[in-house]
């Protein structure tokens, strides 16, 4: 008995379900929304809905020309005169800055730096030169490099060429007839 209360319970509970899910599908059902709106359709007061070839062509050729507003800006441009007053009212520009010096075609070593002599030391060895910065001596000999800052090329009887390591100009130096710095 119990079990046979309990399929009817089922049963009722199915029938309830299938009529419930029956009316909300009826009420969402697309026809008979469609059927109501050609029922309330009116239509609308042209005289002559064909298609006016004359005017569409007409449109199509015009072009767009701008008066400098921004079409996209609620600002409106300034007037003519606004334009004269602002001119009026601003400083003349002052003249443009010297062009930079040209780069320099020849490095130079630094002034209190003295080429004042060479020497070889033996045969087949390379030349050496000596500069002397007014504390210090330097005996550099070709391909070395003087203070960090100058690749020595080629010494010379009279001169020394040499070559800027960072911007790689080159330059030259001459001898200068000196007395030999003080020995120490």
């Amino acid at each position: 008995m119990k079990q046979k209360r309990q399929i009817i319970v089922l049963v009722v509970l199915v029938v309830v379900a299938v009529l419930i899910w029956g009316f909300q599908w009826r009420s969402q059902t697309p026809a008979l929304q469609t059927q109501n709106f050609i029922q309330d359709y009116k239509v609308l007061a042209v005289e002559n809905p064909q298609i006016r070839w004359g005017e569409l062509e007409r449109a199509q050729k015009t072009e767009y020309k701008s008066n400098g507003r921004n079409p996209f800006s609620i600002v409106a441009p300034p007037t003519a005169e606004q334009i004269r007053v602002t001119n009026a009212n601003k400083p003349k520009d002052p003249p443009p800055p010297p062009p930079p010096p040209p780069p320099p075609t020849e490095a130079h070593l630094p002034p209190n730096l003295k080429f004042f002599g060479y020497g070889i030391v033996g045969n087949g060895t390379p030349r050496l030169a000596f500069f002397y910065d007014g504390e210090v001596e330097y005996i550099v000999s070709e391909g070395d490099t003087l203070l960090g800052r100058y690749r020595i090329l080629k010494i010379g009887n009279a001169n020394v060429e040499f070559q800027e390591i960072s911007s790689g100009l080159p330059g030259t130096t001459p001898l200068e007839e000196q007395a030999a710095p003080p020995s120490v």
